[in-house]
């Protein structure tokens, strides 16, 4: 199972253009917010399932701030993250992730990709696909092999 996991990209189509030929053989791909308005210009480029929550920057929607998915027998929580102060530091995202039972978290809002393992459970941030604040446009990839979890950071 392969999960990409896209996050921050704020309505530049220029920068969801260039995912397409990545994202193509991807079994799911999930977007953590600022803007869910661009999930349907996504779905032109990607046929598979798409999960979303919405950001900061995504108003009057009924997209939900958090969801907990399974898949492939992982418990996944998925934020945007500007809820849970992930800026500062990711203490409120690991009290979430304790209390939900996940053994991946994916968050965004930083604008910067990283891949923290504590206690047992992974911490996703892909960065973002349009305005980075580390230098370099990203997204994730997170594939999943039986008991086996392997995350990494795609910079384009």
């Amino acid at each position: 199972m392969r999960i990409g996991v896209i996050s921050d990209t704020h309505r530049i189509i220029s920068s969801i253009e260039r995912l397409e030929d990545e994202i193509k053989g991807l079994d799911v791909l999930i977007h953590l917010g600022d803007n869910v308005e661009d999930v349907p210009i996504i779905q032109k480029h990607y046929k598979g399932e798409i999960i979303n929550v919405k950001g900061n920057c995504d108003f009057a929607t009924s997209t939900p701030n958090d969801l907990v998915r399974e898949i492939c027998g992982k418990k996944i929580f998925l934020t945007h993250g500007h809820r849970y102060g992930v800026k500062e530091n990711l203490s409120k995202l690991r009290y979430k992730a304790l209390e939900t039972g996940a053994s991946i978290v994916l968050y965004g809002h930083s604008h910067i990709a990283k891949i923290d393992y504590e206690e047992g459970i992974w911490y996703i941030n892909p960065g973002s696909a349009s305005l980075p604040r580390d230098g370099a446009r990203s997204y994730a990839i997170i594939s999943i092999d039986e008991e086996v979890i392997e995350p990494k950071i795609i910079r384009f």
